[in-house]
C-alpha cells in the first residue's frame, strides 16, 4: 500500500511538474533529467579559452587586428527552484531566457591608459536656449561655429541640501557594504565560488592590468584579464531566482583596494557589490520601490552614491547605494511634464524627503527603457526604448529636450561620441544612426547589419576633434566598425547626380528643414497649455518631438570593416587602448590586438580626403 501510494504521488508529480526554460549551452544530462522531471545536480563547469591563430582577423586601414583569445563562460543550469519563464510573444513555441546576453564590465584600478579626453567645456551646450534662437529666426548652425555656452554643469541634485553627502577624505577606507556575500544566508544568493588563491593573485598582479565582470545567466563572474589564468575566475556568485542583466563600475571610487558594482537583476533586486571585500547589499529587496526588471544601470557621472536604474515598466529610478528602501508612492506634485510623450516627474531630485530610496522616480514611457547613456558635459541623458525614440534629457533639470524617432521598430543601444557632439543609437530597423546635439536631427545612417543592433560604442583611441570611429555589433553575429568626418556627413545620396541638381536640392533641404522647425514650434503643444501660458523669461526647456527624416534627405555611411566573428548574437562592445572586445549571447568573450605602432594611419587619411573632394576608397562614392 505504501509503495502504490508512493508511486501514485511521483506520477502525479511528473504530470504537474512544467519543464524548465530552455538554456543556452545547457549540459546534456541536465535538459534530459529536467524534460523526464526527474532531479539532477547543478554541476559546475569551468571557463574554457581558446587562441585562434591567422582566423577572424579584422582588416582596416591602419592595420590588422588579430584575434588573440577566445574566453567561452561556463554556462550554470537554472536553479531547481527557478520558475519556468513564459514568452509574452504569440508566435513563439518556446520560453525566452530571462537573459540579455553576456556583457562586460572593464576596469583598471590605477589612473592610466585612460582615454584621450576630447570633450572641451566650451565645446558642448550647456544650455541650448541660443540654439532654440537661432531655430526660430529660422537660422541653422554651422559646424564651425556653435552656439555652445561655457557654463560648466552642477553635480547632480547639488541645490538639495537633503542630499548633501560628507565627502571621504584621502587615506580614509571608503565606505562598503556590510554583508559577506561568501557567508550569506541569503535565498538569494546560491552559492560563491572564490578561487583558491584569490588573495595571492590580487597581490601579486599589476595596478594597471584589466579587471572585467561579466554576467552569464545566473552566474556573475570576477575575472582578470591580465592574468596568464584568465580563464580561472577570482570569483563567481551564482543567484538562485534572478539573472544579472546589467551591471557598472564606479570610475571615482575605485582603487587598487576597493570597486563598487552595482548590478540589476531580472527580479528587480540591485546588488551593491564590493569585491575586494566580498561584502555586498540588496537594494529595492523583493521590489520595494520598483519590482520590474533593470535593463540597465550606470552609476551618474561624479557621484559616489548615486546611480540610475531603467527598469523594465518605462522608469528611471534613481537609488542611494546606502539608503534604506521604502515602499514608494508617488508624491502628488505638479510634474514639469506631464505629456505621455514626455517626462512625468514621480518623484523629484529636489524633493525634501530623501531619508530612503528612492531619491527620484521619472516616467518616462509606457514600453521598455533599453538603454542610457551620459554625455561627456555630465548634463545630458540619451534614452533609448522600446517605442522606439531616442529622448534627450537634461536630467540635472529633470526635463526633456528632445525626442527623435527611429526608421521603424524599437530602439536597443545608444553611445555619445567622447567630445559629446554626437549621438549614435542601434536597433530593430538593423541601422546605425548618428545623430548631432547642436543641430538636434539625424546627420546619417549607417547601413551594414542584417539583423537587430545590440551594441554601439565610440573608440576614444580613433577620434579627433574632426574624425570619428566607432563600432557596432548585431544578431547578425556581426562587427562593423564604422569611420565618419564631419564634412562628409552633409552630402545626402540623393545630391549626387549632378552639381546643378545638387544646388537645387541643397536649397530645398534648407527650406524644409526651416518649414519643420517652424511647424515644429508652431503645432506643438505643451503639457501645461491648457492651463496657462508659459511666461517669455521661463527657464523652462521646449521639447522638440522631430519628425522621421526622408532617407532620400539623410546621408547614408557605409562600414569601413563588417566581419562575422561568431555563431551566436553578439551583445557587447568595448574599446581599450590595446585591444577590442566583444562578448556574445552564449558567453564567448573574444580579444582582439590593435596593429603595432608605427602603422600609418591610412584610415583617418582617407576620412580627410573624403571630407574635402568627396570620394575615396572608404566609401564616399556611396555617400
Amino acid at each position: 500500500m505504501q509503495l502504490h501510494t508512493n508511486r501514485f504521488y511521483t506520477d502525479h508529480l511528473l504530470s504537474v511538474l512544467p519543464p524548465p526554460p530552455p538554456r543556452y549551452s545547457i549540459p546534456i544530462a541536465y535538459a534530459a533529467g529536467a524534460a523526464n522531471g526527474m532531479a539532477v545536480p547543478i554541476i559546475e563547469t569551468n571557463n574554457v579559452i581558446s587562441h585562434p591563430e591567422g582566423g577572424c582577423a579584422l582588416q582596416v586601414g591602419e592595420g590588422t587586428y588579430e584575434l588573440v583569445d577566445d574566453l567561452h563562460l561556463a554556462t550554470p543550469p537554472p536553479h531547481p527552484s527557478e520558475a519556468p519563464v513564459t514568452n509574452p510573444n504569440p508566435l513563439a513555441t518556446v520560453p525566452t531566457p530571462p537573459t540579455s546576453g553576456v556583457k562586460l564590465s572593464l576596469v583598471i584600478t590605477a589612473n592610466s591608459k585612460r582615454p584621450p579626453d576630447l570633450y572641451r567645456p566650451g565645446s558642448l551646450t550647456s544650455d541650448l536656449r541660443s540654439i532654440k534662437e537661432s531655430e526660430k529666426e529660422g537660422r541653422r548652425s554651422d559646424s564651425g561655429s556653435e552656439p555652445w555656452s561655457n557654463i560648466s554643469a552642477p553635480a547632480f541634485g547639488e541645490g538639495n541640501p537633503a542630499l548633501m553627502i560628507s565627502p571621504v577624505k584621502d587615506g580614509l577606507k571608503r565606505r562598503k557594504p556590510k554583508n559577506n556575500i561568501v557567508k550569506s544566508s541569503s535565498s538569494f544568493v546560491s552559492r560563491v565560488i572564490t578561487h583558491e588563491s584569490s588573495t595571492k593573485r590580487l597581490a601579486d598582479r599589476k595596478p594597471d592590468g584589466l579587471l572585467a565582470f561579466a554576467n552569464i545567466n545566473r552566474a556573475f563572474q570576477w575575472l582578470d584579464l591580465s592574468s596568464p589564468n584568465k580563464e580561472e575566475p577570482l570569483a563567481k556568485i551564482l543567484f538562485t531566482k534572478a539573472h544579472m542583466l546589467c551591471h557598472d563600475i564606479n570610475e571615482l571610487s575605485k582603487s587598487p583596494s576597493h570597486l563598487d558594482v552595482i548590478m540589476g537583476s531580472s527580479a528587480g533586486d540591485i546588488i551593491w557589490y564590493e569585491p575586494m571585500s566580498a561584502k555586498y547589499a540588496r537594494i529595492n529587496k523583493n521590489g520595494a520601490v520598483n519590482n520590474s526588471p533593470v535593463a540597465h544601470i550606470k552609476w551618474i557621472p561624479g557621484s559616489e552614491n548615486l546611480f540610475l536604474a531603467a527598469h523594465a515598466n518605462g522608469q528611471l529610478v534613481i537609488y542611494d547605494k546606502e539608503k534604506e528602501d521604502a515602499l514608494f508612492t508617488p508624491e502628488l506634485e505638479e510634474p514639469r511634464s506631464s505629456s505621455s510623450k514626455t517626462l512625468h516627474i514621480l518623484k523629484s531630485v529636489n524633493s525634501k524627503n530623501q531619508k530612503t530610496n528612492p531619491v527620484a522616480v521619472w516616467k518616462v514611457s509606457n514600453q521598455k527603457t533599453n538603454q542610457f547613456a551620459f554625455s561627456p558635459d555630465n548634463r545630458h541623458l540619451a534614452i533609448v526604448l522600446e517605442d522606439g525614440t531616442l529622448r534627450v534629457l537634461d536630467y540635472l533639470k529633470e526635463e526633456v529636450t528632445d525626442i527623435f524617432p527611429s526608421y521603424y521598430g524599437g530602439m536597443i543601444c545608444v553611445c555619445w561620441s567622447p567630445d559629446g557632439k554626437y549621438m549614435v543609437s542601434g536597433g530593430q530597423d538593423d541601422l546605425v544612426s548618428v545623430w548631432s546635439l547642436a543641430e538636434r536631427k539625424i546627420i546619417a545612417r549607417c547601413q551594414g547589419h542584417h539583423s537587430w543592433v545590440s551594441a554601439v560604442a565610440f573608440d576614444p583611441w580613433r577620434c579627433d576633434e574632426r574624425n570619428y570611429r566607432f563600432g557596432s555589433v548585431g544578431d547578425d553575429c556581426r562587427l562593423l566598425l564604422w569611420d565618419f568626418n564631419v564634412g562628409m556627413l552633409h552630402r545626402p545620396k540623393a545630391l549626387h547626380a549632378n552639381a546643378r541638381h545638387r544646388n537645387s536640392v541643397t536649397a530645398g533641404i534648407h527650406q524644409l528643414s526651416r518649414h519643420r522647425t517652424d511647424s515644429t514650434l508652431s503645432n506643438r503643444k505643451r503639457s501645461d497649455s491648457d492651463r496657462t501660458e508659459k511666461p517669455k523669461d521661463s527657464d523652462e526647456e521646449e521639447v522638440f518631438d522631430h519628425p522621421v527624416e526622408p532617407r532620400k534627405l539623410t546621408a547614408l555611411l557605409p562600414p569601413v570593416m563588417s566581419k562575422v566573428v561568431g555563431s551566436d548574437p553578439i551583445c557587447w562592445l568595448g574599446f581599450q587602448q590595446d585591444s577590442i572586445f566583444t562578448s556574445s549571447l552564449e558567453g564567448h568573450i573574444r580579444t582582439w590586438t590593435r596593429p603595432r605602432e608605427g602603422v600609418t594611419n591610412e584610415s583617418r587619411a582617407n576620412v580627410s580626403i573624403l571630407s574635402t573632394s568627396g570620394t575615396g576608397s572608404t566609401g564616399g562614392s556611396n555617400l
